[in-house]
């Protein structure tokens, strides 16, 4: 019977993949419409809340890629 492999040795051997440019504009999309929310689903600010989401989904997957 095979060896059971942890997560972590998972995560040692797994090959870090750049998102496509879709998935990136679906993350932002979705963290702009939770900010949207956030703000109580008042309209007018929505190109702040692309800006904002882009930033943040941009840095996190660079914290990822760079991890």
């Amino acid at each position: 019977m095979p060896e059971a492999i942890s997560a972590s040795a998972i995560r040692k051997n797994s090959v870090s993949v750049a998102p496509t440019p879709t998935d990136l504009e679906t993350q932002i999309r979705q963290r702009a419409y939770e900010l949207y929310e956030e703000r109580g689903r008042t309209p007018g600010q929505e190109t702040e809340d692309w800006f904002r989401a882009e930033r943040e989904v941009l840095a996190r997957n660079n914290h990822l890629q760079s991890a």
